[in-house]
């Protein structure tokens, strides 16, 4: 299944998720993920969508898994934050 969502994070900037799922388990095909904000090492945002392919789409195992990228590749983001990009990545299941 193929859905796309826009997000205002609160006090922050905009995201554009794009999100290709298997709607019988609810896991990650496909990710992409854009908006009008930062993301330092500029590779972060392709490392995030490549790791979180086969990944269910459930709160708590996305926001942990997310945290665990963001510490282990150092990530600095500038306009949103981990619960913002949980939010739009399932903003795409309705």
């Amino acid at each position: 299944m193929n859905s796309k969502s826009v997000y205002k994070i609160p006090n922050g900037k905009l995201l554009r998720i794009s999100l290709d799922y298997n709607d019988k388990n609810k896991k990650i095909l496909n990710l992409c993920i854009t908006g009008d904000f930062f993301a330092y090492p500029e590779e972060s945002i392709e490392i995030i969508e490549k790791n979180l392919i086969n990944t269910s789409l459930n709160e708590k195992i996305l926001k942990d898994k997310i945290n665990t990228i963001i510490r282990k590749n150092k990530v600095e983001f500038i306009g949103i934050n981990t619960d913002g990009l949980v939010n739009g990545i399932l903003m795409c299941l309705k």
